[in-house]
């Protein structure tokens, strides 16, 4: 029912939308309505058994070229919640402009319930059934981890297409998410929540739109709750504790909460929490059983980075928090989205806000296609030019540089740089581009906004292709 209702509340901010734009009836049923779906069972011998399993991959939309989306483990995975995370990864890809459509997988399996090489093997036989149907290729469907899955679940998917197709020079952009040293892209583990921190930094960077939320200043010293401390949360938290400045002042999980009004160690409670499954018993805060209810707390910022349709009709009315930031796919129902914004509490919408995971997934994929590093080519050179400015600064003035200068400029930007930049220029980007057309139309919301700028790219792609 849950992700029933999840697929329902995406059609329903499509449907929204729509009225902001010029797009026929006809056209926005084509990009409304999910391409295709296939439900796969298949068969794996373990512990002297043999476990049959479901999973899913769903094209929501091609007008553009490789389809892209997650792969997710999770047992409460259906084909409803696939088909509305390929819609929302659509609508996403066309807001940060990359030259993709959405898709998205789900294996309906509890990762705890089997060992790691068990895993490996369910994980195989997956990829194997998924790349058969041309749902894993390069230049047509590109998955990426998601919950329950990481960088080594990718690497396997690589290593079973490199397998059925040897010869194919471009094997590697199968897959986005892979570990570094099996051709992924160092900073793509920390995409998504470093695009989270960049695009709330953004957010302040716009008096008009800090000051409609009710702030009085900047990002710095801001309150922030936390819901899920998974690699989206942990990173949005860490990032803008350490380099913002901002105080995380409650964590929250499934099985609890941490709550300090001074500011939480995320790093330390990140450590804690693997080490005992539980923040109960940390002694950097207070631990609170129901951590549902913390969702309602005093904080200026709330970043739901868990689960879908966390904030409905039931809990809406008592959020308290200025902004919402959507760092996971859904949060927010459709109604208590409405809720939300009669209380004018400005929400940052999933189509953006999370938005960077497939922003470096982009680094990445293309990185595999052109067989060499980002910056390989310049870097050198740049450096040079670099110490030969100096050396004629210098020389104008009489007067030497200081080392942390001169370091900074000779060494010249690395790869997790030019992937950072590239990262924040994107972020900021959309979030101006969807700023923009809500005062343009008068559209009262961002949400709606990001679906107009989203469904209006579509709909150029599909005019292009003469539809």
């Amino acid at each position: 029912m849950v992700n029933a209702d999840f697929l329902t509340s995406t059609n329903k901010l499509f449907d929204k939308a729509l009225k902001y734009t010029d797009i026929s009836p006809d056209l926005a049923k084509r990009i409304k309505v999910c391409n295709s779906t296939y439900t796969i069972n298949f068969g794996v011998k373990i512990r002297n058994e043999i476990h049959t399993f479901t999973g899913w991959r769903s094209v929501h939309s091609e007008h553009l070229e490789p389809a892209k989306g997650g792969i997710r483990y999770d047992l409460a995975s259906s084909q409803e919640e696939v088909e509305a995370l390929a819609a929302l990864m659509t609508y996403k890809c066309a807001i940060i402009e990359v030259p993709y459509g959405g898709s998205k997988g789900a294996l309906k399996i509890n990762p705890k319930d089997w060992t790691i090489p068990e895993i490996e093997k369910i994980t195989r036989r997956f990829a194997q059934e998924l790349i058969k149907r041309d749902l894993i290729n390069p230049a047509q469907n590109v998955p990426a981890p998601d919950v329950g899955t990481s960088a080594k679940e990718m690497s396997w998917i690589a290593d079973e297409y490199r397998k059925i197709f040897p010869t194919d020079i471009n094997a590697l952009a199968c897959v986005t998410g892979k570990p570094p040293e099996k051709g992924g892209l160092v900073g793509r583990s920390e995409a998504t929540g470093r695009g989270v921190q960049y695009i709330i930094k953004e957010f302040f960077r716009h008096q008009e739109d800090f000051e409609a939320a009710g702030f009085k200043g900047g990002l710095k010293g801001k309150k922030i709750a936390v819901q899920g401390l998974g690699n989206v949360g942990y990173h949005a938290a860490k990032f803008l504790h350490e380099e913002d400045e901002c105080k995380i002042v409650c964590i929250m999980e499934h099985n609890g909460a941490i709550l300090n009004s001074e500011g939480l160690n995320v790093e330390a409670a990140k450590i804690y929490q693997i080490e005992h499954g539980t923040f109960e018993g940390f002694d950097g805060g207070s631990f609170e059983k129901n951590s549902s209810e913390m969702l309602c707390m005093e904080c200026d910022i709330l970043i739901p980075a868990a689960r879908e349709n966390v904030i409905d009709s039931s809990n809406a009315e008592s959020i308290k928090a200025k902004l919402i930031v959507e760092a996971a796919n859904g949060p927010i129902t459709f109604e208590a989205d409405k809720m939300l914004n009669a209380q004018n509490i400005i929400i940052i919408p999933d189509i953006m806000a999370n938005a960077g995971g497939v922003a470096v997934s982009y680094f990445e994929w293309v990185r595999n296609l052109r067989h060499i590093r980002f910056g390989r080519l310049e870097k050198r050179r740049n450096a040079y030019q670099f110490d030969t400015l100096i050396s004629a600064i210098e020389t104008m003035t009489g007067k030497e540089m200081p080392d942390k200068f001169k370091e900074q400029f000779v060494e010249g930007a690395n790869e997790i740089d030019l992937v950072r930049s590239g990262l924040d220029d994107m972020m900021r980007e959309a979030y101006q581009k969807v700023r923009a057309a809500k005062a343009e139309n008068n559209i009262p919301d961002l949400r709606t906004a990001a679906y107009k700028v989203a469904l209006d790219r579509i709909a150029i792609s599909y005019d292009s292709i003469g539809l």
